[in-house]
């Protein structure tokens, strides 16, 4: 309920203050605070808003609106609810969350999100030989990696098998049997350094060695096509162990034909894969399968289901490593246009390794912004004194920590040599004792960043007004939550004696509805209708029973020629009843149906109050309604409202 009303509010009131120049007009005053003209037009212009009859609000409505909103959060703010350590954390959690995207480089998030797209439109099948690097290798170690990537790559220019030279000395053990081939594949489906080699260079080209945080890897593009799109399948699997003899992998075949046969002569798919499906995860679902594009299933198994034409459609039984397979489309989907993907794309390339680019084009935007300057000079110091003892102590040197030169500043901020010293004790763990002058350089660049970066969000308030617009809305919301649960949402609930006492007063709201009291007597040989007519004025006098009735006009010819139903009834609840007028010892014909249907009202049942017990729901939301109406016009007597209603008009 809080998630819900938070982001009713956030629809509803966008932004509810903002600094504002001083000589800006005035709109309205609540209490002390002041609401301009541009900021209520700010926030009406933002809204789409209707009114209870789906018409556009009106500036009137709208204001309305406004100002009991912010009555709320103004007494919220007044009892304090803002200054609680979990209002804070909340509030705090929301801003890191928000903070997120504002501390990267949109335009270049933006470029990469379209880059993404454009290649999902194509498929790359690529072949690769990887030579593997351990974690955090050495200069030494990345060296003889190249050098061996680039001894590999000249035999492959001389001439020699790609496939061959990928099962001999390839790191990745798949090569082993694939010979190298990765098969297809599109965005995000690889690291994104190996994608761009994928992606940037033509069919048929071998790439020079390519870094990612594998190793270094030569790729041949094998083949560029279309992208395929997405396809949903069913299927049924007979599975063949790895390793099976021919006996095995023979009386799989011959089952798996058999249930092919069934198939053709129109039995169920999905009761065939229930039953005979080794695929256990799928067969309970008739072998439904998720949506799945290139790259994600055994090649074999990809190719069979791209190439069924139809959806409904299904595949002569296909082998792959898993075992045998007949494979049914569901449907399929081409690539979604470049809007319809572009938020999920843009969280993937937030979370991908595409951000680090993005990420760094930031930080080099902030140094501009800034006035970034640095003395890369100083950081020689450092290259000499730190050593593996030093390390290994947790403390500086007293003369490294001695030096108070300034390294680098921006914004009109100095930060000298003190503040890296107190960086490297706290990342000393990555400071390699073998190339201590590396580690420190990478050391004073991830710093540099890190101080950019979070001078930046402090001032994001300052530099970017829809941040500021959406941290105010999301303060407001959950004040507005707090507040409501308190005053009006809790207060229903627990004040039973308050919601007695509103019940009583309104009880004649909750009626029951009218009903009436009465018998239906239905004949199928209406020729008996005077016969019944004087038989029914006679009941009460006589006492006659419904047997006594049906031994009359039910005979062993036509033992249903009447049948009597008696009970009580509401509008609408039964059509014959409805057809007559409700007065007490109202007696009626109606012929309906082929049949001749006699009505007896006996009385009406008026309207009453319902229990509170029955409609405690229903009572306790109108309560709700009552106590939130009595709060505002106490806050607008203690808030008093003014309004500039000259200016009013001036709004569009």
């Amino acid at each position: 309920m809080k998630n819900s009303l938070l982001c009713l509010c956030l629809i509803l009131i966008p932004v509810l203050s903002f600094s504002q120049p001083e000589e800006e007009k005035v709109l309205l005053t609540i209490g002390s605070h002041k609401v301009t003209l541009n900021e209520f037009e700010w926030i009406h212009q933002k809204n789409n808003t209707q009114n209870i009859n789906n018409q556009p609000t009106t500036i009137e409505e709208y204001l309305d609106l406004f100002i009991n909103f912010k009555l709320k959060v103004i007494e919220a703010e007044n009892l304090g609810m803002d200054t609680l350590s979990a209002f804070k954390k909340e509030l705090a959690g929301y801003r890191e969350q928000l903070a997120k995207a504002y501390l990267t480089d949109i335009a270049t998030i933006e470029i990469l999100t379209q880059e993404a797209y454009n290649r999902l439109k194509t498929e790359v099948n690529i072949s690769h030989i990887l030579v593997k690097l351990k974690n955090n290798p050495t200069p030494e170690d990345t060296l003889t990696a190249f050098e061996k990537a680039i001894a590999i790559r000249s035999r492959i220019q001389l001439g020699e098998s790609f496939e061959s030279i990928a099962r001999g000395t390839s790191d990745d053990p798949t090569a082993k049997t694939n010979g190298g081939n990765l098969g297809y594949f599109n965005a995000f489906q690889m690291v994104y350094p190996f994608e761009n080699a994928a992606y940037k260079n033509d069919t048929g080209i071998v790439t020079m060695p390519v870094r990612t945080k594998y190793g270094y890897h030569i790729l041949r593009i094998n083949n560029k096509r279309e992208a395929q799109g997405k396809v949903k399948v069913a299927h049924i699997m007979v599975a063949v162990p790895r390793g099976s003899g021919k006996k095995v992998i023979d009386s799989a075949k011959v089952k798996i034909f058999r249930i092919y046969k069934l198939l053709n002569k129109g039995e169920s798919f999905s009761e065939l894969a229930k039953k005979y499906s080794d695929d256990h995860g799928s067969a309970r679902d008739g072998g439904e399968l998720p949506w799945f594009g290139t790259g994600r299933m055994v090649p074999e198994f990809e190719k069979a289901a791209f190439s069924i034409n139809k959806d409904g459609d299904i595949c002569e039984p296909i082998q792959t490593n898993f075992g045998w397979h007949i494979i049914k489309r569901i449907d399929k989907q081409d690539l979604e246009s470049y809007n319809e993907l572009k938020h999920q794309l843009k969280e993937k390339v937030y979370k991908s390794g595409r951000a680090i680019i993005a990420r760094e084009a930031f930080v080099n935007k902030l140094k501009d912004e800034y006035h970034f300057y640095t003395d890369s000079a100083k950081l020689s110091d450092y290259y000499s004194l730190i050593t593996p003892e030093v390390i290994n102590s947790g403390k500086l040197p007293e003369k490294l920590s001695e030096l108070n030169s300034v390294l680098f500043s921006f914004a009109d901020k100095n930060y000298d040599q003190s503040d890296f010293n107190r960086y490297i004790l706290n990342s000393k763990s990555k400071i390699d004792k073998d190339f201590v002058e590396i580690s420190v350089n990478n050391l004073f660049s991830e710093y540099i960043s890190k101080e950019l970066i979070q001078y930046e969000k402090q001032r994001l308030e300052i530099n970017y007004p829809e941040f500021r617009y959406l941290m105010q809305e999301y303060h407001d919301g959950i004040l507005l939550f707090e507040i409501m649960d308190k005053k009006v949402w809790t207060k229903a609930i627990e004040d039973t004696t308050g919601l007695k006492k509103f019940y009583e007063t309104q009880k004649n709201k909750y009626l029951t509805t009218e009903q009436a009291d009465a018998t239906i007597y239905t004949l199928r040989d209406n020729s008996g209708l005077k016969k019944l007519s004087r038989m029914i004025k006679k009941r009460k006098q006589k006492e006659f029973t419904d047997k006594d009735f049906y031994v009359k006009f039910n005979h062993f010819s036509d033992t249903n020629n009447l049948t009597i139903t008696h009970g009580t009834y509401k509008p609408e609840e039964n059509y014959i009843i409805d057809q007559v007028k409700w007065n007490t010892g109202k007696k009626e014909y109606i012929d309906s149906d082929g049949k001749t249907h006699l009505i007896v009202i006996h009385k009406i049942i008026t309207p009453e109050p319902k229990p509170l017990i029955e409609i405690r729901g229903l009572v306790t939301a109108d309560y709700q309604d009552f106590l939130e109406k009595e709060w505002l016009n106490d806050l607008k007597r203690k808030y008093p409202v003014s309004i500039n209603k000259e200016l009013i008009s001036k709004i569009d």
